[in-house]
């Protein structure tokens, strides 16, 4: 029997991190893609859009094993996170945040099966989000990276941090914040979320 395919564990570098700030270099990889605004505690088309990025990803999983394709684990909810000024990003004000919620792909999801996939979800399961969804390369390149514990409303000092150890180490933050949910968010304790955050920097890792 084919061992089921894990991204974590065949992206280790990318979907484990240590409690202490590390450099990365973030290949380009293709993920499922959806965007929005506001802050996503007080947002309905949050919830929808992470609720269609998950049946669209699961669905797409059946069919290409049912296609004779390999089994593989969903990979973890990303997001990435902006303001129009990231010298106003902050983590205490999310109003004004634009994000982007996204699943990493494998190579078998191609855009004639996605195209199809998200047809059969906005009908079968009554998700018109899902027709809002995109498959999209996406690269980051060198980055910073550490392991958050615990709610997301603490993550301000391991923010903190992480862009400390940016500048102690002559990098300029660039791009969009980024966040790696390990686990399922929409089933996870607060006290027991696992989260990767990533931030891009100048340079090469």
């Amino acid at each position: 029997m084919t061992a089921k395919v894990d991204p974590k564990r065949e992206l280790r570098q990318l979907y484990s991190a240590r409690h202490v700030p590390e450099l990365v270099d973030v290949p380009e990889l293709s993920f499922l893609m959806i965007d929005g605004h506001g802050d996503p505690n007080r947002s309905s088309r949050y919830q929808a859009a992470v609720e269609a990025l998950y049946a669209v990803s699961y669905t797409l999983k059946f069919a290409i094993k049912r296609a004779g394709g390999p089994d593989y684990t969903i990979a973890p909810l990303e997001g990435l996170w902006w303001t129009q000024d990231m010298a106003s990003f902050s983590v205490e004000d999310k109003s004004d945040w634009d994000w982007t919620m996204m699943i990493m792909q494998p190579a078998e999801a191609t855009p004639e099966l996605v195209e199809r996939t998200v047809r059969e979800v906005v009908q079968k399961k009554q998700l018109p989000a899902a027709a809002e969804l995109r498959l999209q390369r996406y690269a980051e390149g060198a980055s910073a990276q550490l392991l958050h514990l615990g709610p997301y409303a603490n993550e301000g000092p391991t923010i903190a941090r992480l862009h400390a150890f940016i500048q102690e180490h002559g990098r300029e933050k660039r791009g969009k914040h980024h966040e790696i949910y390990l686990g399922d968010p929409r089933r996870t304790a607060p006290e027991r979320l696992r989260t990767i955050i990533r931030q891009p920097v100048s340079g090469s890792a």
